[in-house]
């Protein structure tokens, strides 16, 4: 599969994913609701695509602030879209479901959160989806 990084165009260093830190730079845009600028919004052939693997971490208990900012700018009509999460403790809860609102279009399918160093089950959860 090809695969595409979403990337800040100010990259996050480790100090600004502080959690505990209400002035880090994710504390900070989780309390505005700031959507931070991507170095690229849209894959190269994004139209061709006809299924999307969206997988993202999760922070606070919600998809990473870069996603809002991807799912926001792309056109997901046509588009089997499954999303997967990585955390080191939460759910996926309701990020999936945030993020299939704010794209408006396209057809999301149930996801799953994977721990680190989960290559095994991932690849087993993705085989048995058959797409």
């Amino acid at each position: 599969a090809d695969v595409f990084a979403i990337e800040a165009a100010q990259p996050y260093t480790e100090a600004d994913l502080n959690y505990s830190d209400d002035a880090s730079r994710t504390s900070v845009e989780r309390a505005d609701g700031t959507n931070p600028e991507l170095a690229q919004v849209t894959p190269d052939g994004w139209a061709d695509y006809d299924t999307v693997f969206l997988g993202y971490p999760i922070w606070w208990g919600e998809a990473a602030w870069p996603l809002r900012t991807f799912v926001a700018g792309n056109d997901f009509t046509g588009k089997t879209v499954v999303s997967f999460c990585t955390s080191g403790s939460s759910g996926i809860g309701g990020s999936a479901d945030g993020l299939e609102e704010l794209a408006g279009s396209g057809d999301w399918r149930g996801g799953a959160r994977f721990s680190a160093g989960a290559g095994d089950d991932a690849a087993d959860w993705a085989a048995g989806l058959e797409l």
